[in-house]
């Protein structure tokens, strides 16, 4: 069974390659607490598809390079962008 994990893109400045931030949940049994930690993941996106904010599944697979060892498997929910009309910039 392979590894999959949801989380949100945070960056996608190098070529055919998103850095995608997994939130988990772990308990810290000192204070009785539930905590929300982050880990980030090289994740291979071969089509060059994903932007910043978009939410995606990625999916463990054989090791790409040296720190790339999951691929995205699809786009679970676009980012919401609005172009400015004056300008016509793309807003995150």
């Amino acid at each position: 069974m392979r590894h999959n994990f949801i989380g949100m893109v945070v960056s996608a400045a190098r070529p055919k390659t998103v850095k995608v931030r997994v939130p988990k949940r772990v308990m810290n049994h000192h204070v009785q607490k539930e905590l929300l930690v982050h880990k980030n993941y090289l994740a291979h996106d071969e089509l060059s598809q994903c932007t910043i904010g978009d939410v995606v599944r990625i999916e463990h697979c054989r090791k790409v390079s040296r720190h790339k060892s999951f691929a995205i498997a699809e786009i679970v929910r676009p980012a919401k962008t609005w172009t400015d009309p004056e300008t016509g910039e793309v807003h995150h």
